[in-house]
């Protein structure tokens, strides 16, 4: 039966293995392991109050008609709520620039199903976020990916695949993709100069770029930097397509994000959510539309990003005190968001030691090779330091240090 099954499979899903890093987190089940593997918010910052209060005036006023369905692009309220919301990050768009989603996840899926046919070819980092990949997987494309420097994309990089791809040694790139603010899973930021740089390139070869900013609002060092929406709205305003959702700066348990772009991308994308959800629970909607109304963000941010950077400095100097003595160990050191990335000698293999970790040391964390979209580096791991309490972070990273100090 399992074989006539997978005779009846589609091409696009035969193969298709799912998200790595969901099926890793069984392993984690266990009180005793200390997890730097899920990329989660802490609890500690959702506003539970607004969340009570708001469900409480919803029952109480649209009970109703809070468990209809909804306009498919939208609540109307909501949608006014995030076009405020935006201002704040210079960005300005009206109501045909916006499509509501269900979590940031769902915005990648209807992104690669907008663009994708089997085989195109998507221009990524190297390493990249590895949700972004599997969503992308769903239509079969080739990922062509360029190694990440330590201010961003390597945009000449990007530039040489472009013409390797106008030369036919692969398909035509469909789209560029970036995190470019505390990037998951290497916690880079892109520098302004090469926003501006991935700009010409995307205006010079009529290549689109796909701008995922869940970490945007969470910087904890540094200057803010105009996101490459934001820039591209300082030109022609049609190339950059904005990827939000409200999980990291919210509550992940909403599922509730918002894709932004020109309006023909807005109307194909509106279609595609016609056809695979139709439309976002009104609930959620209601709930982020209070959210973003009765929240005073200057002092909601700073109170999120004093807290986070506590847990990142306290990671930090946990790093340098244990893994600083290990030979050609190595990590990032973010100005925001939620991840660093660890890289170990060549020849390492971090899938290898990830149930001994757990196994031996009780620490878990996410191997590196899940983040590349082909040919992936081994020697390396991603570790969450967002969600863990603060008290478990020291003890961790010990753990893992202890665990590396016997195995490299």
């Amino acid at each position: 039966m399992e074989k006539i099954w997978n005779n009846l499979f589609s091409d696009n899903i035969r193969d298709f293995e799912g998200y790595s890093i969901g099926k890793m987190l069984k392993y984690m089940r266990d009180p005793d392991i200390i997890s730097f593997a899920a990329g989660m918010p802490s609890p500690d910052t959702f506003p539970k109050e607004l969340i009570r209060r708001a469900s409480a005036k919803i029952l109480d006023e649209n009970l109703e008609s809070v468990f209809q369905y909804s306009p498919i692009p939208g609540e109307d309220s909501l949608i006014e709520s995030i076009i405020e919301f935006l201002r704040m990050d210079d960005i300005n768009i009206g109501e045909e620039n916006i499509l509501i989603t269900n979590s940031g996840q769902h915005g990648l899926d209807i992104t690669g199903r907008l663009f994708l046919n089997p085989g195109d070819s998507i221009l990524i980092d190297r390493p990249t976020f590895s949700g972004a990949l599997v969503a992308f997987n769903m239509e079969r494309p080739t990922f062509i990916g360029v190694d990440i420097e330590s201010n961003g994309s390597n945009i000449e990089g990007f530039r040489r695949k472009i013409e390797e791809a106008k030369k036919g040694s692969f398909p035509a790139v469909k789209f560029i993709y970036v995190v470019p603010d505390f990037q998951n899973p290497a916690g880079i930021t892109m520098s302004r100069e090469k926003r501006e740089a991935l700009l010409d390139i995307s205006y010079e070869f009529n290549i689109p770029i796909v701008e995922d900013s869940p970490y945007r609002m969470l910087r904890y060092w540094g200057d803010s930097i105009p996101s490459l929406y934001t820039l591209d709205q300082q030109r022609e305003g049609k190339n950059v397509i904005g990827l939000y959702t409200f999980s990291k700066m919210f509550a992940p348990g909403i599922r509730l994000g918002f894709n932004i772009g020109h309006p023909s991308i807005i109307d194909k994308m509106t279609n595609i959510k016609e056809a695979n959800l139709l439309n976002s629970p009104k609930w959620n909607q209601d709930i982020c539309d209070i959210f973003l109304r009765d929240t005073n963000f200057d002092e909601y941010f700073k109170k999120m990003q004093d807290y986070y950077r506590n847990k990142l400095e306290l990671t930090l100097t946990s790093l340098d005190e244990y893994l600083g003595p290990l030979e050609g160990v190595s990590w990032t050191k973010p100005e925001g968001g939620f991840f660093l990335w660890i890289t170990l000698p060549k020849g390492m293999d971090t899938m290898e030691f990830f149930r001994k970790a757990i196994e031996d040391e009780k620490v878990a964390f996410v191997p590196g090779e899940v983040f590349y979209g082909e040919n992936p580096e081994k020697n390396s791991m991603r570790v969450n330091f967002s969600f863990p309490p603060e008290g478990q972070l020291k003890e961790g990273i010990r753990r893992l240090g202890s665990f590396l100090g016997k195995n490299i």
